[in-house]
C-alpha cells in the first residue's frame, strides 16, 4: 500500500485533518464580505482549503480588486471568528485521539506542519483540549514557501531526522497532498470536502475516509 516503505515519521497538517476548523473559516469569511456588500460564495470559499494566508490574499484581491480593504476584511472576519469558537469550540477530527496514541504507544516521530500562523494554530490546539499534543509543530511562518511548496516537509523531516521518502504525510487537501508530492513523500488524503478533489486522488499514495481508516490501514500494513 505505501510502496513497501518503512515508515519512519508521520507528519500531520492542522486544519481539516486533525481539527474541524475550516467551516468557522468559511462563516468568518462569508461574514466580513457581507459588512462589505460583498458575497463569497460556498464554492470560493473551499477553493481557499488548505492555502496559506498570503495566497489567500491574494485570491481575495484578484476577486475584488486592488482596492478590496484587506485589512477591513481580516479584521471582522478575526472577530467574526473568535465569536464563533467561544460558542462553539473547535472539534477535533474523528480518529485523531485513537490514532495519536497508537502513534506514541510505538514511538514512532511525528509533528505537525501547517499552512496556518504558528500563533493560529497554537489557539486553535488549545481551543480544542490538544496544548502540548504535538511535540512539534511547524508553520509558514518558518519557510520561504508555504504549501503547495515542499518546504514546510522538508524542514519537518530534517528535524525530526527521518528521510521524506519514509516520511508518511496526513493531509485533507489537493494543496497539502500536491506538497507532499513534491516533497517525495508518502500521503495520505483524507478529504475533509465532498466530493473529495480528483487531482488530490490522483497524487495520493493512499485515500481514507478518516482518521479511523487511516489507523486501520496502518494497523493492517503492520506500521503501528
Amino acid at each position: 500500500m505505501f510502496k513497501s516503505k518503512r515508515i519512519a515519521a508521520i507528519i500531520f497538517d492542522l486544519d481539516g485533518l486533525v481539527l474541524d476548523t475550516e467551516h468557522t473559516y468559511h462563516l468568518a469569511w462569508q461574514h466580513a464580505a457581507l459588512t462589505m456588500n460583498l458575497d463569497l460564495s460556498d464554492a470560493f470559499c473551499l477553493s481557499l482549503s488548505g492555502l496559506h494566508h498570503l495566497a489567500i490574499r491574494q485570491k481575495l484581491i484578484e476577486r475584488f480588486g486592488s482596492d478590496f480593504d484587506l485589512q477591513h476584511f481580516h479584521a471582522t472576519a478575526g472577530e467574526c471568528w473568535q465569536t464563533l469558537i467561544d460558542k462553539h469550540g473547535i472539534a477535533i477530527k474523528a480518529g485523531f485521539c485513537e490514532l495519536l496514541k497508537a502513534i506514541q504507544y510505538r514511538s514512532l516521530p511525528y509533528c505537525l506542519a501547517t499552512n496556518s500562523p504558528k500563533i493560529n494554530a497554537l489557539k486553535c490546539l488549545d481551543v480544542a483540549g490538544l496544548t502540548g499534543a504535538f511535540p512539534v509543530i511547524f508553520s509558514r511562518d518558518e519557510v520561504n514557501c508555504g504549501k503547495p511548496a515542499p518546504d514546510l516537509f522538508i524542514l519537518a523531516a530534517a528535524t525530526l531526522q527521518s528521510p521524506l521518502g519514509n516520511c508518511l504525510i496526513l493531509e485533507d487537501s489537493y494543496t497539502g497532498i500536491l506538497a507532499a508530492s513534491q516533497a517525495g513523500a508518502m500521503s495520505v488524503y483524507v478529504p475533509s470536502i465532498f466530493p473529495a478533489e480528483p487531482a488530490a486522488i490522483t497524487l495520493a499514495d493512499v485515500v481514507a475516509h478518516d482518521l479511523h481508516h487511516v489507523l486501520a490501514m496502518l494497523k493492517t500494513e503492520q506500521c503501528l
